[in-house]
């Protein structure tokens, strides 16, 4: 397993745990701060987006010019859809029908991916296949909310984070092909283990409710008949919204973990994405878990930001 792809994910990972600790330490920025000010106004602005962009002032000129429309989050998903499904279509080929990788692929995977075999490489091969098959359905479904369930704002978000957001979906799927050799040709058999079950049970679950509580967000700025009437925010009620701010946020940790005990528990480089998720997911949610304590004096005290009855 390359070290060096673990490694970029755990710096990935430490990047946003650190940015969450700042976040809690910081102050808030001040206009005309000097240098000071001027980098804090920059750090906010590069980890809020939407609706926890309110309340941190306007910024200045030159960084209201690098943002975009938070919709185009859906364009992440449209790449994910086309890449990482392109991946699927090529690997199914390689594993059951004998036809090699395009070249650069093949490049890619032997500067990136394994080299040695393992004992059990039908098995890894098939939870590589599996998870890569999870992986295209979850932006598949994604991709659907954007399109005909999420109500979007006038809210943006900051170049850098949009152009990060279409990289990732690309290293993600990329990620997965290098978690095996490709060099074996011998066609791939299908070998079913109580893990493979396990992760598969665990992501419909957690696909469920996140779609569940997406629901409940777009209801929010709609009439019963499904005409939008606002695009303010009111508070979430519902589901996991009696647990935690951001159940969404919650549900996709759970996604990727079951996604990692799908690959057996044991892929290092899988549990370093895990962890970027982790620490991802929850500076989002705490900029809007603060958001809503903030607008609603009413705001339920008994929530968390991200994690049930932990944080």
């Amino acid at each position: 397993m390359p070290a060096e792809l673990a490694a970029a994910w755990a710096l990935l990972a430490a990047a946003f745990l650190a940015a969450l600790v700042v976040l809690r330490a910081a102050p808030a920025p001040r206009p005309g701060g000097g240098l000071s000010g001027g980098l804090s106004e920059l750090f906010q602005d590069l980890i809020r987006y939407g609706k926890t962009k309110r309340g941190c002032g306007q910024g200045p000129d030159w960084l209201r010019r690098l943002q975009v429309p938070k919709r185009w989050f859906t364009h992440f998903y449209v790449v994910s859809v086309l890449w990482n499904g392109f991946l699927l279509i090529w690997l199914f080929q390689d594993k059951f029908l004998r036809r090699p990788l395009p070249s650069w692929i093949q490049h890619m995977h032997h500067a990136l991916g394994r080299g040695l075999q393992s004992k059990n490489t039908d098995v890894e091969h098939f939870s590589v296949l599996l998870v890569l098959v999870l992986l295209w359905l979850h932006s598949c479904r994604r991709l659907a909310e954007c399109l005909w369930t999420s109500v979007f704002s006038s809210g943006v978000i900051h170049i850098v984070q949009y152009c990060f957001g279409l990289g990732y979906y690309i290293a993600v799927g990329s990620t997965l092909l290098c978690q095996v050799p490709t060099n074996v040709r011998n066609e791939l058999s299908v070998q079913i283990r109580w893990y493979h079950i396990v992760g598969a049970m665990m992501y419909i679950w957690a696909s469920l409710h996140q779609h569940r509580c997406l629901v409940i967000l777009a209801n929010l700025r709609k009439s019963k008949s499904g005409k939008v009437i606002s695009l303010s925010h009111s508070v979430p009620v519902g589901d996991w919204f009696e647990r935690v701010s951001c159940p969404h946020y919650f549900a996709e940790l759970l996604i990727y973990l079951s996604m990692a005990i799908t690959l057996g528990f044991h892929n290092v480089t899988w549990w370093c994405v895990v962890m970027y998720v982790l620490f991802n997911q929850a500076l989002a949610a705490v900029l809007c878990h603060e958001f809503y304590q903030k607008n609603f004096s009413s705001y339920p005290k008994h929530r968390k930001a991200f994690i049930p009855f932990v944080f």
